[in-house]
């Protein structure tokens, strides 16, 4: 009974915090798969309550299914839509974990390249030396690889886009210079299909939690920065796609397995992939020391856009995040009132 009310009072504090307060973020390293797996195993544990087991069963049914719910379970919980009718466009998003520095390079190019997408959403363009991030420029090989795109590179995001780019809004930086710490971790490039403008959003969020010494006040300090940092982007992303006239496509690494409880207001979606009863996961990708059970990686779309296919693909040879593979649909004709098919 103790332990059903605590994870009753965790599952109501999970939905009102997650995303809310610095301290939170700890907590949030819990893997989603446990919002339906500790009710389970309470339910077994109940006929041990021999006086009220009758009544704890019925009160463990609401943590289960809400808990369920929250983490993704379900048959078929997709949102991809075979039918839909417009231009499609293949989009490829993707955090590299690092770019090829410590890969293949030759393997990791070819791997690229087999994705044939008409846009890639690429995450951590850059090398590291200890935990310093170090900027790179591989923009001669990159030509050489993909002629006929364009490449747009901001911070440590890139965009490469075959469609006509019709424009690359750079957001208002939070101050200061610094090509990494201080830019934003979202990259906009409105494109040009079916003769609609749609504004196509590579994300990277920082990591908003850290494992450091609990006695230590350095540990509290780092996490209380890093927690502001990561509020801070997600609002300038919400603002930027809120003011956004274009139909918009939101992709690549939130850093959070919690994006389920994300506000974002107006008509943003998200999407997951279908076909499977178990949420979907793409961190950690590479086989390491973690099993794979966080969703780090996102997809999120506006207005009229229908996404006809989406799952996570490979990458796990050079990354520890699965790709995501995304076909999205652009009607022809912007719905009555809807600015997205006005040329910028």
């Amino acid at each position: 009974m103790a332990a059903t009310s605590a994870w009753t009072v965790f599952l109501v504090l999970l939905v009102l915090l997650t995303g809310r307060w610095w301290p939170w973020y700890v907590v949030e390293i819990v893997p989603p798969l446990a919002l339906a797996a500790v009710p389970l195993l309470l339910l077994v544990l109940a006929p041990l309550a021999r006086p009220v087991r009758g009544r704890l069963c019925a009160a463990l049914l609401a943590p289960l299914v809400v808990g369920a719910c929250l983490a993704g379970y379900g048959p078929g919980w997709g949102t991809a839509t075979a039918s839909a009718r417009g231009t499609p466009i293949k989009v490829f998003a993707w955090n590299t974990d690092h770019w090829q520095m410590s890969d293949d390079k030759d393997a990791f190019y070819a791997f690229l390249r087999r994705q044939d997408a008409d846009v890639y959403l690429l995450q951590e363009y850059l090398y590291t030396r200890g935990e310093k991030p170090v900027r790179i420029d591989d923009s001669a090989r990159l030509h050489a690889e993909f002629p006929g795109y364009r490449l747009l590179v901001q911070g440590e995001l890139i965009t490469l886009s075959r469609l006509p780019v019709v424009a690359a809004p750079r957001p208002k930086t939070p101050g200061g210079g610094d090509w990494y710490w201080h830019a934003r971790k979202f990259q906009r490039t409105d494109v040009r299909a079916g003769g609609r403008t749609v504004s196509l959003y590579n994300v990277h969020l920082p990591v908003p939690f850290h494992l450091g010494n609990p006695v230590k006040a350095d540990t509290y300090r780092f996490l209380r920065r890093r927690g502001i940092w990561w509020n801070g982007e997600l609002d300038a992303l919400r603002e930027d796609v809120a003011a956004d006239p274009h139909p918009a496509l939101l992709a690549g690494d939130f850093n959070s397995p919690w994006m389920r409880l994300t506000s974002w207001g107006g008509d943003v979606r998200l999407h997951s992939p279908a076909g499977s009863w178990l949420p979907a996961r793409s961190w950690p990708a590479d086989g390491g020391l973690l099993p794979r059970l966080w969703r780090l990686d996102w997809l999120f779309t506006t207005h009229d856009l229908t996404v006809s296919r989406y799952r996570f693909g490979g990458g796990s040879d050079f990354s520890d995040h699965a790709a995501q593979e995304i076909r999205v649909v652009v009607p022809d004709t912007a719905p009555s009132g809807d600015p997205g098919g006005r040329a910028p």
